[in-house]
């Protein structure tokens, strides 16, 4: 159970899916139907990532029109106040949304028109991390990249990489990313989820600020050197991890290992809807399963708000909201 002084202290997210955290009244809304909980969100046996992918392919059909993301993006952020977020970076993939009605910019002008929306009523500062997919054509890739390029800095801050990271290695996107370096981007990337640390590396020396998930480096002392040398911050995230069994059991995560290693860790929810999880379950959870303490949860918050990709100007916001 958290203490009151955590359950109260402003939160920040850093690698949350849109996809994977639209909420039911609004997907119900979207789709002029009762959708079920059980549609939305894995059991508590989810076997493996497949299944736990599963449960993108609503989302994703009511994200095909600008009205869709608009409504999305909007319930998205006002959805985040019960737990007292101050600070989220959303992350989506523009191309999983481009079609004959939408291009790739009025993909991304729907999901910040929505956020905008949101903000006006909630006060929740935020950004866009737009993700390619490892799946998709490099080519195609770079064009979403040069298509948002005019966005950066105006609610767009970085870029990411996801998908099937056993599949894609991060020595295919070396280029892209070299690219992506150019066109002045900041990115973190999804690397280490599989198993495979090599990934973590090529993506640290690819450019990454940051590395989603991460569990590779467990039990790998001159990996974790190499990303705590770099300063690379790990965005952990607990429940799903389990979910998609990124590790076999409980004992497995390494979070512990990270944090007394000196690494930069956050805590994160990868999913909200998908995982049925809060920033404060995640803490809760590590809390109770890890021996975290009320302190290290701070310096976690502390962790996010230094690895963000937000505007000094936020970053002074947090930090002072933090320390009241």
């Amino acid at each position: 159970m958290l203490s009151s002084e955590i359950l109260k202290m402003p939160k920040i997210d850093l690698h949350c899916h849109l996809d994977g955290s639209l909420t039911q009244e609004c997907l119900s809304q979207l789709s002029g139907r009762e959708v079920a909980v059980s549609e939305l969100q894995v059991s508590d046996d989810c076997q493996n990532l497949a299944e736990y992918l599963e449960k993108f392919d609503l989302p994703l059909q009511y994200l095909q029109t600008a009205e869709g993301l608009r409504k999305g993006s909007k319930a998205f952020l006002m959805d985040l106040v019960k737990d007292h977020i101050a600070y989220v970076e959303v992350r989506f993939a523009p191309l999983l949304s481009v079609n004959e009605h939408l291009n790739c910019k009025q993909v991304m002008e729907a999901v910040l028109s929505g956020l905008a929306d949101a903000k006006k009523e909630c006060e929740i500062s935020y950004n866009v991390i737009a993700c390619a997919m490892r799946h998709h054509a490099v080519e195609d890739s770079l064009q979403m990249m040069k298509d948002c390029r005019e966005f950066l800095g105006k609610g767009l801050c970085a870029l990411d990489l996801a998908g099937n990271e056993a599949a894609f290695p991060m020595e295919n996107f070396r280029e892209l990313f070299a690219e992506a370096k150019k066109m002045g981007y900041p990115f973190t990337l999804h690397a280490g989820e599989c198993g495979r640390v090599k990934n973590v590396i090529e993506s640290v020396k690819a450019g990454a600020k940051r590395i989603g998930h991460g569990i590779a480096l467990r039990g790998d002392p001159q990996a974790i050197k190499f990303c705590k040398d770099h300063q690379i911050a790990i965005e952990m995230c607990p429940i799903s991890n389990m979910q998609t069994k990124a590790v076999s059991c409980k004992e497995e995560y390494p979070i512990r290992e990270f944090l007394d290693a000196g690494l930069k860790v956050t805590l994160n929810t990868d999913n909200r809807m998908v995982s049925n999880t809060t920033i404060a379950k995640e803490m809760a959870f590590v809390q109770d399963n890890y021996g975290i303490t009320d302190e290290e949860l701070r310096k976690m918050t502390e962790n996010a708000i230094e690895a963000s990709f937000a505007s000094d100007e936020v970053k002074q916001r947090l930090w002072k909201i933090l320390s009241q």
